[in-house]
């Protein structure tokens, strides 16, 4: 048995990164060609069947072709594979959807897959009955396996790069290994990668598992029950059933999401191995703390409108229907917060309660500031954040106190200085992509507020946004090619950072 995994770990080695990806993922298309074929759905069991078939036959010859190449590139060259995965591997991925779908454009299958690869879960169909059950369950499988991917590309590529967030406590330059990693990456280019994949991946598909269940004993059926589990892991918002109203599980269904939506606000939930020096304590993490403070100070403002706009009609509101609203904002927050995007069944009562629409602007906002470092969130990440706070505090300290010196700690002293200049560039850029992706889609016929929608909710990977933050909501499948494509870009964009697609396009980077 040690000699099998001793193979198994050079053969995953030696093939390339890419192809390993693209090889899960037809093995992966098996899972909804099985549940087809158990529904007697022998067109839609064929197409996701096929499809994996030719996948492993490509993945078979080029890997057989370059099994002796070895990679020269080390982590930078994996964060390309990455880049790779979320533009090139959709165009596969979609093959069986355009197939069983039958009544689309391929374009449209395109964006569907990177939107869901990419976690954002923008729905192209957003009527539930348009797709088949095997279906939904392919959207929801590949939103998983793209959170799956950020989980351990997070760990494994953008931490060793001070990229993804981890710059603002790295003493490294972003996009270039820390001290220990280039050198390691020469006698074991891989190694990190095989080791956070085999130790996150059994911890990943459990707490799933443990979502589904608790799904399921809390009254949901058993593909809504599934697929809402991964949806949570991976934070793409991905509803077979439109969303919670459609869901059966009622309150206690919203209170097992919420508290499996705490592991999209810090690595430390789950995870030690990337925590900064004095933050290995979840009680101690700012990134949790000062995501609690969101959660709670936005849910009471929140309230508080909900009550004026009752008061306003001349209307009342009794301490459960109270409760009821409070946990609805609790809940909605909290989920725009994590960029997963569910909206609280509650919310739709309070609204109704009170006679006033869905605070769209709110709700971009928290979506913007997205959740923890190295977890599936999106968004300008937590950190950052907390590293401006800091910043901002010292600085009006420094206005009162000209001749004070900084009381925080080392982490914390590194954050004010160097990791708050590195947050207030990484936040221009991320304003200058989104009024360029405003622009762009502006001059391709988008009105001035649904190109803003649109454009925050590529980039923060928060696809429900664009049903819920305007009044009436956008219909992807109406916009041009061009849109559509440019919207892809921006997803892609959003979930790498243009920190780390400056490091690609970089040539003195690929030199050093």
């Amino acid at each position: 048995m040690v000699t099998a995994r001793k193979q198994q770990l050079g053969l995953m080695r030696r093939l390339p990164l890419f192809l390993l990806i693209w090889g899960f993922a037809s093995l992966a298309m098996w899972i909804p060609a099985i549940y087809a074929l158990a529904l007697d759905d022998h067109p839609t069991s064929r197409s996701f069947f096929y499809s994996g078939i030719v996948g492993l036959f490509f993945v078979t010859v080029i890997g057989l072709a370059m099994s002796n190449r070895e990679p020269r590139r080390g982590t930078l060259g994996q964060l390309a594979v990455l880049f790779a995965s979320f533009t090139v591997l959709p165009l596969f991925l979609a093959v069986p959807l355009h197939d069983a779908l039958g009544n689309t454009k391929y374009l449209n299958a395109y964006f569907d897959m990177v939107s869901a690869l990419t976690t954002t879960g923008a729905d192209m169909f957003p009527d539930p009955t348009r797709l088949t059950a095997p279906l939904h369950l392919w959207r929801a499988l590949v939103g998983w396996l793209g959170g799956l991917l950020m989980w351990i590309s997070a760990a494994a590529i953008l931490a060793p790069l001070s990229l993804g967030g981890f710059e603002i406590t790295a003493r490294g330059q972003p996009g270039r290994p820390v001290s220990g990693v280039a050198q390691s990456e020469k006698v074991d280019p891989r190694g990190r990668l095989i080791r956070v994949t085999r130790t996150l991946t059994p911890v990943y598909a459990g707490l799933t598992s443990v979502i589904w269940i608790l799904l399921l004993v809390a009254g949901e059926q058993g593909l809504t029950a599934i697929c809402h589990a991964m949806s949570v892991m991976a934070t793409s918002g991905i509803s077979p059933v439109g969303g919670l109203e459609g869901s059966t599980a009622g309150f206690t269904g919203e209170a097992i999401l919420f508290l499996f939506l705490f592991f999209a606000l810090s690595r430390l939930t789950f995870s030690t191995d990337t925590a900064a020096s004095g933050y290995s304590r979840l009680d101690k993490d700012p990134e949790f703390r000062i995501g609690l403070m969101i959660v709670i100070a936005v849910a009471l403002l929140l309230f508080f409108r909900v009550l004026a706009g009752v008061s306003e009609i001349g209307g009342q509101m009794d301490a459960g229907q109270a409760l009821f609203v409070i946990w609805g904002m609790v809940f909605t927050v909290m989920s725009f917060l994590t960029t997963a995007g569910f909206e609280s069944a509650n919310w739709n009562d309070a609204q109704q309660l009170s006679g006033l629409g869905t605070p769209g602007l709110v709700l971009m906002g928290l979506a913007l500031i997205g959740g923890g470092v190295a977890t599936t969130a999106g968004g300008v990440k937590l950190l950052r954040v907390y590293a401006l706070y800091l910043n901002g505090a010292r600085e009006i300290d420094r206005l009162i106190y000209p001749s004070s010196v900084s009381g925080a700690g080392g982490g914390n002293r590194r954050i004010q200085s160097d990791g708050a200049f590195i947050a207030w560039i990484f936040l221009m850029m991320f304003a200058i992509t989104l009024g360029l992706f405003d622009v762009l889609l502006a001059a391709m016929g988008v009105g001035f507020e649904q190109a803003m929608v649109l454009s925050v909710a590529a980039l923060s990977t928060t696809g429900p946004l664009i049903e819920l933050a305007t009044d009436v909501p956008i219909r992807l499948i109406d916009l041009s090619a061009g849109a559509k494509l440019t919207l892809c870009a921006a997803m892609v964009i959003g979930r790498l950072e243009t920190l780390a697609i400056i490091a690609l396009i970089t040539p003195a980077l690929w030199r050093g």
